[in-house]
């Protein structure tokens, strides 16, 4: 089984959201459809089933690796370069 090799480098605690919904999506005119917390530094971008996938962007020109969905009731963290949940 893969395992994350990013986890152990997130700050502690993690960072607070630095929005309250993904500023490129309220910037473009599009509406997020699930909200993503990068958590590494606290940007919030939309899903890849939102249409411009702010999230994903996000971590292609920062190279943070580990986002956390920011939905209520959902915990699940994602490693954008292993590929695996965290």
């Amino acid at each position: 089984m893969k395992q994350c090799t990013h986890a152990d480098a997130l700050p502690h605690p993690a960072p607070e959201p630095l929005s309250e919904t993904c500023l490129e999506c309220l910037a473009a005119g599009t509406d997020p459809v699930h909200l993503r917390l990068c958590l590494e530094c606290g940007h919030l971008g939309c899903c890849d089933s939102s249409p411009l996938r702010h999230a994903t962007e996000h971590f292609k020109e920062s190279g943070h690796a580990i986002m956390r969905s920011f939905e209520p009731g959902e915990s699940w963290r994602w490693c954008f370069v292993d590929h695996v949940l965290v």
